[in-house]
């Protein structure tokens, strides 16, 4: 028996879902033309006004906006309501450093948390179930958003936030957790050190998990799902639309169910903007038709995916897409924190290194690992070994600060890193996702 959370607009009609959509797309449009100099002037330049955009048949008339344009705009240039009436901030970090900043009002707040129950709800939970939730916290979508959803359910919640796995297992344990939501692949390493303790399938009280924040393959789904004795859902989000929950996993699990009464999910191709058809894969791009305070039109998220209009056995009517099948540029994912290596080669700089590096990314013990090989200059090269521990402990430092999330590093000898003949190989990812 499927459940759900808001049952009535879960499996709403495609009429109606378009209704709303249409309603909404209208109003926000003209919310953002009102109060948002930026919008406006992108649409005056595009040569639209709001009364061009009767529906979401016209949203391919509006221009996309970008992680640059909220770079640009940081940190609250493109907040549509006046600051007082915002309650909170989240936040990840940006290409070069400069951090997205997304606003929240109380109401942006109540939506996002409802479309995270609906997750946990399609997952099982209900008001009788313990909700661990190992995301982290703080500045981070996860914690707070599952957190949320699951006082929403009324399940009781478990705010363990991530690390300091003794705990988490003995929480597990002790409060007979049911279900679990965290990353992937912090999910294989409990699910590991349990194991290690001597705790088969049947002697752990979790029936469901919701990860998400990074990559996963079906393999490592079906070792979560044998190692913990759970069914492992997967779940969407981006800080820029409000945080994990933008798009979850029914039991069906052929794809994740966008929100759409909150949502309008487009597929592009990536080089022209042109949008694609249902069934075509290209680049997601997201319109958020009820966020209030940081409302982002026609936000390119870079993922590449497929969308869905088939029927789903959960009896949720809501477009699927696929889980991200790669990006369109060069984010990486590590431990659910996003890296690029533009951020690695802003650390170099400043510091004195020219910009020939390469990034290793890998999987041991079902933890992500990040590696850093450094060439040093001519200028700066020595053998003294001394002297190179303490340069890649700065350096180390220096990319924690800038990343949030600790990067190996290890420094060459001048031009011991292969030149390519086209595009450098900034970056080896030897995970199996």
């Amino acid at each position: 028996m499927e459940n759900y959370y808001q049952k009535d607009i879960e499996c709403a009609s495609s009429d109606q879902i378009k209704k709303w959509q249409d309603e909404r797309l209208v109003a926000q449009v003209k919310h953002v033309w009102d109060n948002v100099p930026y919008y406006k002037k992108m649409m005056e330049d595009a040569g639209i006004t709001p009364e061009d955009i009767k529906g979401r048949d016209d949203l391919c008339r509006l221009p996309f906006i970008t992680k640059a344009d909220l770079r640009e705009n940081y940190p609250d240039k493109l907040v549509a309501v006046p600051l007082k009436d915002c309650v909170r901030i989240q936040s990840t970090s940006g290409t070069t450093g400069k951090r997205v900043v997304a606003y929240y009002t109380q109401e942006d707040i109540d939506l996002w948390e409802d479309c995270c129950a609906r997750a946990l709800v399609a997952a099982g939970a209900t008001d009788e179930d313990v909700v661990q939730v190992s995301y982290g916290y703080g500045l981070f979508t996860g914690g707070p958003g599952l957190n949320g959803g699951s006082h929403k359910v009324g399940s009781l919640t478990v705010p363990t936030s991530s690390g300091n796995t003794e705990r988490q297992i003995m929480f597990i344990n002790d409060l007979k957790a049911t279900v679990l939501c965290c990353t992937p692949s912090y999910a294989a390493y409990l699910g590991e050190s349990m194991k290690e303790k001597g705790q088969g399938p049947e002697d752990i009280s979790l029936k469901a998990g919701i990860f998400g924040a990074e990559a996963w393959s079906e393999e490592m789904r079906r070792d979560i799902e044998k190692t913990l004795g759970i069914k492992a859902y997967d779940i969407y989000g981006l800080t820029e639309l409000s945080g994990p929950g933008v798009a979850f996993e029914c039991s069906e699990q052929t794809g994740l169910h966008i929100n759409e009464d909150h949502f309008i999910a487009e597929v592009i191709d990536p080089d022209t903007g042109e949008p694609l058809p249902d069934g075509e894969k290209g680049e997601l791009v997201f319109t958020s038709i009820t966020k209030k305070a940081f409302p982002l039109i026609r936000y390119r998220t870079r993922d590449i995916c497929v969308l869905s209009r088939e029927k789903c056995s959960c009896g949720r009517t809501h477009v699927k897409m696929t889980k991200p099948l790669g990006r369109t540029d060069d984010m990486l994912i590590i431990r659910g924190v996003n890296v690029f290596p533009s951020q690695i080669e802003t650390v170099l700089l400043k510091l004195g290194y020219q910009a020939n590096y390469q990034i290793i990314v890998d999987r041991v013990n079902n933890a992500d690992t990040l590696d850093v090989h450094v060439e040093m200059t001519p200028e700066i090269f020595t053998d003294n070994l001394g002297e190179i521990t303490n340069r890649q402990k700065e350096l180390m430092e220096a990319l924690r600060s800038m990343l949030g999330i600790k990067a190996d590093v290890t420094l060459v000898a001048p031009k011991s890193i292969i030149r390519s003949e086209g595009k450098a190989v900034r970056v080896i990812d030897n995970r199996k996702i």
